[in-house]
């Protein structure tokens, strides 16, 4: 485990909260050089706490105005791998998040879709064709709040 000190701490939460965000100007907020800010974020990087930069889109914006969690059961399991599966449900461009979980599902899914005759058309043409798929449960989002991460 790579140590942080109160600096990186502070780096990573700003740059969770706006990734495009310039060396200077995260400088300026920390109290550091643009050079020295930048050694660290690239320290960070090479340490693998830092995985890329991520562009959030307002998918209710761009025309889907519906988001769907799924709780997606495999029925053959042993007959169909996990790796199969997953190939499978990703290829999907409204699936949005592929998460294997403990507990009564094995898969949870985040589905994005215009409206729900959309999402029922994804849920069952694509999502319920899969190989392996067999219980799903639905759940959509009503509202959402985005909190900082862990730091």
């Amino acid at each position: 485990m790579t140590p942080l000190d109160d600096i990186d701490t502070r780096l990573l939460r700003a740059l969770s909260m706006d990734a495009g965000q310039s060396a200077g100007a995260l400088g300026r907020v920390l109290g550091l050089s643009q050079p020295a800010t930048w050694r660290r974020i690239r320290r960070l990087e090479e340490a693998g706490i830092i995985h890329g930069r991520m562009l959030r889109l307002d998918a209710e914006k761009l025309g889907f105005g519906v988001t769907v969690f799924l709780g997606v059961k495999l029925a053959l399991r042993g007959r169909v791998s996990l790796e199969d599966f997953e190939r499978a449900v990703s290829a999907i461009p409204e699936v949005q998040t592929v998460e294997h979980v403990l507990g009564l599902y094995d898969y949870r899914l985040r589905v994005v879709a215009r409206d729900l005759s959309d999402f029922e058309r994804v849920l069952r043409r694509r999502i319920m064709t899969l190989p392996g798929a067999g219980d799903v449960e639905a759940n959509v989002l009503l509202s959402e709040e985005r909190l900082a991460g862990p730091l």
